[in-house]
Formats: C-alpha cells, structure tokens, sequence
C-alpha cells in the first residue's frame, strides 16, 4: 500500500506540472484574444480528477484489497502509457494545450503527433489513466465509478471542444 500511496502521490504531482503549463499556456492564449469556451463544465473536471486520486487511496487505505502481481504490472505499466501519451498531446499542442478550453482566432488546428491518429488523443489517455490507475491496487470501485462520471463528463468535453475547434476553421 505504500508503495500505491506513493505512486498516486507521484500523479497528483504531474498534475500539479500540468496545472502549471496550462496556467501559463492560457494566459498566452488569452493575451493573444483566446476565448474560453466551457467553463461550466470545469470545476467538476478538477473536482472528478482530484476525487480519482484521494477515492483511489482512500478505498485502498479502508478495504486493503489483495492485488494480484500480474494485475498490479500490467495496469501499472498502462498508467505509465497513459503519462507518456499525455505528455506527448502536451508537447504536440505546445502552447495551445491547456486544460481549459480556449480558442484563439487565426490559431492554426494541430493535426500532427498523437491528433495524426486521433481527433482526441489526451482523453484516450485519461480513460486509460482512470481506469489502470485504481487498479494498479485493485481500487475496482473508484476505477467504476470514475470511468462512469468521466465518461459523462467526456462526453460534454469533446462537444465544447469540437464546437470550439469548428469555430477556429470558420
């Protein structure tokens, strides 16, 4: 279980690095006439992402469920995929990516790395994330419910954001 802790620990902090870039990349988008659309929907992003982290570790902490070494490698193994493609859409986008939805008149749509393949590559990584993470200590009940809320949540996301990115071609 400690080892968990301090693997969850080790997330919440590349989401604090993210949170970071994105601040940054925002305010550039901003100050270059960016429009946020969707804020709504945001708070209960962070609200939904920060619960996956703390439900992962409480349920550990509360049920201390046996994890099998085999299912314990293999969804680390994807948690440390997951990062890796997040990590490349964040290079890819460069100063465009960040976790608002802002779109800047005239900005060109990024179609090369990781959006060569899929229109949207960084949630193929948070689905993979929110469910491989709980696993990795066989936390099934926040991966469930995490997938479940997400995939609510998602849904809304990728409207706003083809909306917004049908506004940048216009």
């Amino acid at each position: 279980m400690a080892a968990f802790t301090v693997l969850v620990v080790a997330v919440g902090l590349e989401r604090v690095a993210e949170l970071a870039v994105s601040r940054r990349n925002a305010a550039v988008s901003l100050a270059r006439g960016g429009e946020e659309c969707g804020r709504g929907h945001y708070p209960f992003m962070v609200a939904l992402h920060a619960g996956l982290l703390l439900g992962a570790l409480v349920e550990v902490w509360t049920r201390r469920p046996d994890t099998s070494a085999v299912l314990a490698w293999a969804m680390f193994a994807l948690v440390v995929a997951a990062q890796g493609l997040r990590w490349w859409c964040i290079a890819t986008l460069g100063p465009q990516w960040n976790t608002r939805v802002i779109v800047v008149p005239g900005a060109a749509r990024v179609t090369g790395g990781p959006y060569r393949l899929l229109p949207h590559p960084n949630y193929v990584a948070v689905v993979v994330e929110g469910v491989a993470l709980p696993l990795v200590h066989s936390a099934w009940v926040t991966a469930v419910v995490f997938t479940t809320l997400n995939g609510f949540l998602l849904a809304t996301r990728i409207r706003t954001e083809d909306a917004a990115l049908t506004r940048l071609a216009a």
